[in-house]
């Protein structure tokens, strides 16, 4: 009865012992396979046009997804674009300075103001000679002197601007022309780059995941119009228990068990938060500092993880850790 009673008792205690020999298994972090979310805005509050894609569509890198209406933004690109050109045509006059045929224009006008010079100067002799002889008034003589001093004004004002088209143009005015041609060359190009912006384009490969907005309709300045999901490796989104904080480090290999998968992927850890997810740590007594997780993210490292769906629940296992707190 004695050796019957001890049989069974070994029995029992066989596999607890067992157990207890075994290194303990590493907890389980619970949470959701990720990829990056684009979400691509309208740049301003026009009108949806063409619409590219359907959600669900796989993308490329530089595909057109949706066109806003672009009118109103086309209309102010061509009036800048005039501003621009006649900056340019400005620019151009003043570096070829003036032509021949301003130059000979002004010679004449000189040589006619002369002429005129010499007539009133004449006659304002002979109405002096004539006041002498007192045939004439003094008032006779103060007008042919007024007339006589604007030739003379007239012929300085031409001889004046026949030096200034023979000097050239002033280094300032083209200097001043240069910098209005590209200041409007600089209002061109921003309105182009607003213009591009209403072509909505992929900036990474992808597919679609959701089109917030229906054809015709018209989205508010900052609203998404398109979200993406990148179609790179997927990424683990977990939270980390406070007691393997300390053991976990950027770059640590971990397996990746996807729901409904027949095996675990192997992962990396590429990102590991520095902040507690929820109460401060200083907050919390040593009991309840245990409770605590932070975010840790883990990239699938293996080829066949870019098939996985976005969003399925995941657990991510370290490997055994033995001790304990």
């Amino acid at each position: 009865m004695t050796a019957r009673r001890t049989a069974s008792i070994a029995a029992i205690l066989a596999p607890l012992l067992l157990a207890a020999c075994e290194p303990a298994s590493a907890p389980a972090m619970l949470g959701t396979l990720e990829r990056d979310r684009l979400e691509l805005i309208a740049q301003a509050q026009e009108e949806i046009k063409t619409m590219h894609v359907r959600e669900g569509a796989r993308v490329a890198q530089g595909d057109t997804l949706v066109e806003l209406d672009s009118t109103a933004i086309d209309a102010q690109l061509a009036q800048a674009r005039a501003r621009a050109s006649e900056a340019r045509a400005r620019l151009a006059e003043l570096e070829h300075g003036p032509r021949a045929e301003q130059i000979a224009a002004a010679r004449a006008q000189l040589a006619e103001d002369e002429a005129r010079v010499v007539v009133e100067t004449k006659e304002y002799d002979r109405q002096l000679d004539l006041v002498k002889r007192k045939l004439v008034s003094q008032s006779n003589v103060d007008r042919q002197r007024a007339a006589r001093d604007g030739a003379i004004a007239a012929r300085r004002r031409s001889a004046a601007q026949l030096e200034e088209l023979e000097t050239g143009t002033r280094s300032e005015q083209v200097d001043q022309a240069r910098e209005n041609v590209a200041s409007s060359d600089a209002a061109v190009q921003s309105l182009e780059i607003d213009a591009a912006r209403l072509v909505i384009r992929a900036p990474r490969k992808g597919f679609i995941d959701a089109l917030p907005y229906k054809l015709g309709e018209r989205p508010p300045q900052g609203a998404p119009v398109v979200v993406m999901l990148a179609d790179d490796a997927p990424y683990a989104r977990v939270y980390l228990p406070e007691p393997l904080f300390s053991q976990m480090h950027v770059g640590d290999d971990v397996s990746v068990q996807i729901d409904g998968a027949d095996h675990a992927y192997a992962g990396r850890v590429r990102f590991l938060s520095a902040q507690a997810a929820f109460t401060p740590y200083y907050a919390l007594t040593q009991r309840d500092r245990s409770r605590l997780s932070y975010l840790m993210e883990v990239t699938l490292t293996e080829p066949a993880a870019k098939e996985l769906p976005t969003g399925v629940p995941v657990e991510v296992r370290t490997p055994a850790i033995g001790g304990g707190r």
